[in-house]
């Protein structure tokens, strides 16, 4: 049995300043920090004692430090790939978000939409971003861990999710499983059919009240 906890990290100082994140390495706020924590420990309270843990991160400083709280319980290094980063939104990052939404193209509902090019510049396309995290998965799927935690983005969680299933990449256009801001998203593998099961999706019940925005 294969069980993967997708961390989304939580609240960042783009957040709180009303800027684009994507790449722009923003860091976790104190009441982010907070939530790192009991991050951490809802993790601990549902991974036995003596299991082999592997931890994999973004190498953005936001999803970093929330890595560090969830390593200091577990008593392991993570893993960092920088594949698991948010999307780039090029020159829009650490703009104001009024700034972008100003120049914004938004996909057609018909048509190309992942190669839709948004009028950023510099910024990923949606298949660009899809395939790097969709090879990021592949890895840390190819190792026997039966638990395995993943630190990285609101948006990312659609491509891993989407790998998860083993969503091809073509059909990822529409796809979108977002979860809020330091929440836990459980998939799960049986060891008998071999399905793969999104048991929860975007889960922030281990938060106090006011650290999941």
């Amino acid at each position: 049995m294969r069980t993967l906890y997708v961390v989304t990290h939580p609240e960042a100082t783009h957040h709180v300043e009303g800027v684009v994140g994507g790449w722009h390495d923003s860091e976790l706020t104190p009441v982010g920090v907070r939530a790192a924590v009991s991050i951490a420990r809802a993790l601990r309270e549902q991974i036995p004692d003596d299991a082999e843990v592997e931890l994999f991160s973004s190498d953005l400083r936001r999803t970093l430090r929330t890595a560090d709280e969830v390593a200091e319980l577990f008593g392991v290094k993570p893993v960092v790939d920088r594949r698991l980063r948010e999307k780039s939104y090029g020159e829009a990052e650490g703009r104001p978000q009024e700034w972008l939404d100003r120049r914004f193209v938004p996909p057609p509902a018909v048509g190309e939409r992942m190669d839709h090019d948004e009028g950023v510049r510099g910024a990923e396309t949606k298949s660009a971003w899809a395939r790097r995290v969709y090879a990021a998965m592949g890895e840390i799927l190819r190792s026997d861990c039966e638990h395995q935690i993943i630190v990285t983005h609101g948006g990312s969680l659609t491509c891993v999710v989407a790998s998860w299933i083993k969503m091809p990449i073509e059909a990822a256009g529409y796809a979108s499983f977002r979860g809020p801001s330091g929440s836990i998203t459980t998939l799960r593998e049986d060891d008998f059919f071999h399905n793969r099961q999104v048991v929860s999706l975007g889960d922030t019940r281990h938060l106090d009240s006011g650290e999941a925005g």
